[in-house]
């Protein structure tokens, strides 16, 4: 038998690749990096030395891939200091909903990207 370890990357299609690198850079705090050579246009954002987002340049309309009955509902990372991504995410004037769950020590940051993604951040609620 197999065990996974973790999850490696997500991977979005986007018509809004500009606006997406720009929104996981400045929002999230991610950096463009090394990608393969493909013959498609697309951007791999990362986490410190992880590329967690593979982002997939495509034609189509700005926001293809939000519709509401989406298969994959969302995607989360971990982080620390919450104080502190809440002010960029004010400072951006970013929409969030911020949820206390006390019982699993969590504050979660619910934020969505241009084309829609829901996206969750985690934080020790008690850091």
């Amino acid at each position: 038998m197999r065990h996974l370890e973790k999850l490696d990357h997500v991977n979005l299609r986007t018509t809004q690749l500009g606006a997406m690198i720009d929104w996981y850079t400045n929002i999230l705090g991610m950096h463009s990096g090394a990608r393969p050579d493909f013959s498609f246009p697309g951007a791999w954002m990362y986490v410190g030395n992880s590329a967690a987002v593979h982002l997939v340049g495509t034609d189509g309309s700005a926001g293809a891939g939000a519709e509401v009955k989406l298969k994959l509902e969302h995607f989360a990372f971990s982080a620390r200091d919450s104080a502190g991504f809440q002010a960029a995410l004010d400072s951006f004037g970013e929409k969030y909903n911020r949820v206390e769950l006390p019982g699993f020590n969590l504050i979660q940051y619910n934020l969505w990207d241009p084309d829609g993604n829901h996206i969750h951040v985690d934080f020790p609620l008690d850091e």
